[in-house]
């Protein structure tokens, strides 16, 4: 019952908060504006992942009383993602780029307060042995920030389509939720259902016709926060078994966007110039809609999800 408090709660704050945010970003022109790469219908306010992010801290800030330390840093580092994120869309709204490099330091910066906040991958168990395997500080610095850094972009390049992001993340953060009340993770459940009852808000009004884009501030902020609670849930657990849990929670955009890394390298592309790569772009030269194609999409990340649970509850 406090779960689905929680949930509610949280859902009902950013469902309410988001049709003003529409309003004053109209006002604004804090829109994005069709290209020949975004094809969607006039101006679209880019502004949803503000009520994510409000919604998302009220509910974490009342709820969630385990290490004020730790919470604090997570909203610091949460805070500077989802700024970089709207100046980034702010340079979209005026149709320019924003550059690269700005955006890579904040993400970077943002996982090392993390790290340094003590939500590490600090080891694993050994499978055969049983023994536990601690890994050297500075491997434990580089796969954590790797992994948020990681997460956090491949969740941003999913966003594309009207629900795909939103609905992947959603998946995911319910699948964290479920393995966290199997392995016994209270803060970690409580952290992934705060994140589902956001995005459930905002998918209310990105669902196809999309009424309101997450943005980059909203899709970093989501990627950056998924990464988070996989490292202080099913990582923590530090059995083999958990530590493919998160990965294949996130399946489809991390391969899908490593399959766009490549590609983009083979033809000599900078890494980070946005093309129509990405798997729903494919589907969609192959004629599918936009609904059939998040509907695919979602059901193969659905499928992966429910996989990693089954797994989990075989070996639990």
């Amino acid at each position: 019952m406090q779960y689905l408090i929680t949930l509610i709660s949280t859902f009902l704050i950013v469902f309410l908060i988001t049709p003003p945010i529409m309003k004053v970003a109209h006002k604004l022109e804090f829109t994005d504006k069709p290209t020949e790469r975004k094809k969607h219908r006039g101006p679209i306010p880019l502004c949803g992942g503000l009520g994510i992010y409000i919604g998302f801290f009220i509910v974490y800030f009342l709820t969630i009383n385990d290490d004020r330390h730790e919470e604090l840093w997570i909203f610091i580092s949460a805070t500077l993602i989802f700024l970089i994120g709207v100046v980034d869309d702010y340079f979209k709204t005026k149709g320019r780029e924003f550059p690269i490099y700005p955006r890579l330091i904040i993400q970077v910066l943002a996982a090392v307060l993390v790290f340094k906040a003590g939500i590490v991958f600090e080891g694993f168990r050994n499978p055969f042995s049983g023994e536990y395997i601690l890994l050297s500080r500075t491997i434990q610095f580089l796969l954590t920030i790797t992994w948020i850094f990681g997460v956090t972009t491949v969740i941003n390049w999913s966003d594309g389509m009207d629900g795909l992001a939103g609905g992947i993340s959603l998946i995911s953060s319910v699948t964290f939720f479920f393995a966290a009340i199997i392995l016994g993770q209270g803060v970690s459940a409580q952290f992934s259902i705060i994140l589902a009852g956001a995005i459930l808000g905002f998918l209310v009004y990105n669902r196809h016709p999309a009424r309101i884009f997450m943005g980059d501030s909203g899709a970093n902020l989501i990627g950056f926060l998924l990464s988070i609670i996989a490292i202080d849930g099913a990582f923590k657990q530090a059995t083999v078994l958990s530590l493919f849990l998160p990965i294949l929670a996130l399946a489809v955009p991390i391969f899908d966007n490593l399959f766009v890394i490549f590609k983009r390298f083979r033809e000599g592309k900078p890494v980070y110039q946005a093309d129509r790569s990405q798997m729903h772009f494919r589907l969609e030269e192959r004629g599918l809609s936009i609904n059939q194609i998040v509907t695919l999409i979602l059901a193969i990340s659905f499928i992966c999800s429910g996989l990693s649970i089954l797994l989990l509850l075989i070996k639990k």
